[in-house]
C-alpha cells in the first residue's frame, strides 16, 4: 500500500512539472510572435528535449531505486518542495525563418504553441483525473490561449494538499 502511495506522488510531481514547462513556454513562445517585428529581435525556445531527458532520467531512477531524483540540467533547476526554474535558449531555426519568411516563421511559432497546449492539456487530464482536483482549463478560444489570455492559475504542489 505503502508503494502505491509513493508512485502516485511521483507521478503528481512528473505532471506538475510539465505543467509548470508548458506554462513557461508559452509565455516564451508568445513573446517570439509579438517581439519578430522588433530589430534585433533574436527568438527563443525551452529547451524542450533537455526537459524530456531530465523526466526521462528521474523516471529511471525511480524504476531502478524506488525513488524520483530531478537533476539539474544547464538550463533546468529543480528545487525543494516541488519547484523548478527553466531558461529559455535561443532558437537558430526559427531566427533562420524570421530571416528569410516571416510566414513560415509564423507558422512555426503558432505550431509550437499548439503543440505546447496539447502537452499541457494531456498533463492536466491526467493530474486532474489522478487526483479529483479542477484545474483551470485553457479556454476554446485559440486566439486567447495563444496570446497568453488563457487561465495559468498555480497548480498544487502535490494532491493531498489541492483536495
Amino acid at each position: 500500500m505503502m508503494r502505491t502511495a509513493l508512485i502516485a506522488d511521483n507521478i503528481s510531481d512528473v505532471l506538475v512539472k510539465i505543467i509548470h514547462f508548458t506554462q513557461l513556454r508559452r509565455q516564451v513562445l508568445d513573446e517570439n510572435l509579438h517581439n519578430a517585428g522588433n530589430p534585433g529581435f533574436t527568438p527563443k525556445d525551452m529547451p524542450v528535449r533537455e526537459f524530456a531527458e531530465a523526466l526521462n532520467v528521474a523516471v529511471a531512477e525511480h524504476l531502478q531505486n524506488r525513488r524520483l531524483l530531478f537533476r539539474d540540467t544547464s538550463n533546468i533547476k529543480f528545487g525543494p518542495n516541488n519547484t523548478m526554474e527553466a531558461w529559455p535558449v535561443a532558437d537558430p531555426h526559427a531566427h533562420a525563418l524570421l530571416q528569410t519568411s516571416r510566414d513560415e516563421y509564423t507558422e512555426l511559432q503558432i505550431n509550437r504553441l499548439l503543440e505546447n497546449c496539447l502537452n499541457r492539456r494531456i498533463a492536466e487530464e491526467l493530474l486532474r483525473q489522478k487526483c479529483g482536483v479542477q484545474i483551470p482549463v485553457i479556454d476554446g478560444d485559440l486566439g486567447n490561449s495563444l496570446a497568453g489570455h488563457g487561465p495559468l492559475g498555480d497548480l498544487p504542489a502535490d494532491c493531498d494538499t489541492a483536495q
